[in-house]
Parts: structure tokens; sequence; C-alpha cells
């Protein structure tokens, strides 16, 4: 049995560790003319993953500090948004 719950353990860490390098080696690029906003996204409808999921599309709350959408440039600030991250743990 314990060999068993170690290696679904194992498991578990290595999707995790695939997860999480996903996230950071996928940022998209904003198309010429956009800009990443942060703190605008609707649920479900962020661009991109953050530090609690790896994808886009799954904000599990409207205007999160971390999640962010590409916007025209110039617009971030004047819908309420910020163009650079929160700072971790505000």
């Amino acid at each position: 049995m314990s060999s068993k719950l170690s290696l679904i353990q194992s498991a578990i860490a290595g999707v995790i560790a695939v997860c999480a390098t996903t996230a950071v080696a996928h940022d998209p690029k904003p198309s010429e003319g956009q800009e990443k906003c942060y703190g605008v996204s609707k649920k479900g409808q962020n661009d991109c993953g953050t530090s609690t999921h790896a994808c886009a599309g799954l904000a599990a709350k409207d205007n999160l500090p971390d999640e962010w959408k590409f916007v025209p440039k110039g617009t971030c600030e004047k819908i309420g948004g910020r163009t650079k991250p929160p700072k971790p743990g505000a």
C-alpha cells in the first residue's frame, strides 16, 4: 500500500510541476497597439494564467488584482485597471 501511495504522490507532484512551468513559460505577447491591464477581467475572461492557475479563462471572480486582459494601449487606467502587476502578497 505504501508504494502505491508513493506512486500517486509522485504523479501528482509531476502534474503540479508541469503546470507551474507551463504557466511561467507561456506568457502571451500583446498584439501591436495592446497592453496588459490588471484588475479588469471578469470571471472566466482573463487572458493568461496567474500564481493560482495556469490557463486563460480561469479567473474565479471579477476584477481580481492579479488577473489581466489585453486592452488597447492607453485605455487600461481609464477603465480602472493597472498596467503593472500587483506586488506579491499585496
